[in-house]
């Protein structure tokens, strides 16, 4: 927020997830943070309870986005084909997270679902500084989510938070 985004997304391919997100929350009250590669129900709830105010996950599971419609949950899955996308329109959802964006087809395959479906994508997959305002260029693209933000390597090593604050204010720019 610092650095001029608003919103973040916590994937939770690690047991600490749910706690960095209560964290976030507690630190950053006005913050949109999205739970990530959430996999099933128990990840949806600890996520809920950590304070995450939507869901992402990497592939269109119909169990877990029934179960986030039901407890009133913003959910937004994965999708990289038709038929995927039209199993969510089924389920009254409009927006989709295109993954992995670059492997599917990037822009060009966007660009044809855009023109069949009335849906929205967040792509991530692939997204980088080089093509991110390609991406954003569509009419179908609502975000980009993007990893290169958050280099492991720079959070593992504590004390290099400039840089990192330096990439992000690097994607808003990009904007």
């Amino acid at each position: 927020m610092e650095n001029g985004l608003p919103a973040a997304e916590v994937t939770f391919r690690t047991p600490a997830a749910a706690e960095a997100i209560r964290q976030m929350r507690a630190a950053y009250p006005d913050l949109l943070i999205g739970a990530g590669t959430v996999l099933n129900r128990e990840q949806v709830d600890a996520a809920v309870a950590a304070g995450a105010d939507f869901i992402v996950s990497p592939g269109f599971n119909p169990t877990t986005v029934q179960y986030c419609l039901v407890k009133d949950v913003t959910i937004i899955p994965g999708v990289n084909n038709p038929s995927l996308v039209e199993q969510a329109m089924e389920m009254g959802l409009r927006h989709l997270k295109f993954f992995p964006a670059e492997q599917s087809g990037g822009t060009a395959m966007l660009k044809a679902l855009g023109a069949v479906y009335p849906v929205r994508f967040m792509p991530t997959g692939g997204v980088t500084p080089a093509n991110l305002k390609e991406y954003l260029g569509l009419n179908a693209v609502i975000a980009c989510g993007g990893t290169w933000m958050v280099p492991a390597k720079l959070i593992d090593e504590g004390s290099r938070w400039e840089e990192l604050a330096a990439l992000v204010r690097e994607a808003v720019a990009a904007l």
